[in-house]
């Protein structure tokens, strides 16, 4: 249904989602390290101005404005929020990953893009949520958003906790015990968890759960695209911290449009 093409840069791949395509946008592959937003940005748009945050595993998401006021008062180089809104064009916005979800977002009809890192503790809070709330706030309406989750680590492949899972979980089912709420993810029709043989494990799908935040906001299906790609199991595109345990990193970026 959504079709996700891979395009070269000087011989170095990226991916791009054909829901985004309004957008100048790519999830970029392991093969651009150790380049940053600001090299990055003109293989997208080479008019728009970069800009990224210091990540912290939250759901704080900020404009460019914020980040440029923050900067300029304080002795940060970066401000520390794991989202971008867009409130201009020609804003380039961009994540950081290595098995965390990427996520962009565009507005079909003001143009206003959304760049999100969402691992599983900004999924548990709710930063896709919080994002598409600010979007709202700046005049979006549900129907115009387009959502597409970039490459990250699988469920099949993720083995957490059943308590990371009942925490993540209880963003889509409601709030009961740990146990309860794993019992009713596993019974859902498309379930973010596989069963795992440790005791006390399971397999966690973070896209998914997303997947069902926006499903439990209004979003339909054909608004939402995952990407058919798993950070882990992909090596020669992609950095894992699971698999790596490195610090290396792979970015995603959207470029806000005109209206």
């Amino acid at each position: 249904m959504h079709t996700w093409q891979w395009h070269n840069w000087e011989g170095l791949p990226y991916l791009t989602c054909n829901l985004l395509e309004p957008w100048s946008h790519g999830f970029f592959t392991q093969q651009f390290w150790p380049r940053l937003p600001h090299e990055l940005t003109p293989v997208l748009q080479p008019d728009a101005l970069a800009y990224r945050l210091k990540q912290v595993h939250g759901n704080t998401v900020l404009t460019p404005q914020e980040v440029d006021d923050h900067v300029n008062t304080s002795d940060d180089d970066l401000a520390l929020a794991d989202g971008l809104i867009s409130h201009q064009p020609l804003q380039a916005v961009w994540v950081a990953s290595a098995d965390c979800t990427p996520v962009l977002i565009g507005d079909v009809k003001t143009g206003q893009v959304a760049a999100l890192h969402a691992g599983w503790r900004g999924t548990a809070a709710k930063i896709v949520p919080e994002a598409i709330a600010r979007m709202r706030s700046h005049g979006s309406n549900l129907i115009d958003l387009r959502v597409a989750m970039g490459p990250a680590i699988a469920g099949e492949v993720y083995q957490v906790s059943v308590e990371v899972a009942a925490e993540i979980g209880s963003t889509v089912v409601p709030d009961g015990q740990p146990e309860k709420v794993v019992s009713a993810l596993h019974n859902l029709p498309n379930s973010p968890l596989l069963r795992d043989p440790e005791p006390g494990k399971v397999r966690l799908d973070v896209r998914q759960v997303n997947a069902l935040q926006l499903e439990q906001l209004g979003f339909s299906v054909e608004q939402v695209a995952i990407a058919p790609y798993c950070t882990f199991q992909t090596p020669e595109h992609f950095f894992s911290y699971r698999r790596e345990k490195e610090k290396k990193v792979q970015w995603s970026g959207i470029v806000s449009a005109g209206k």
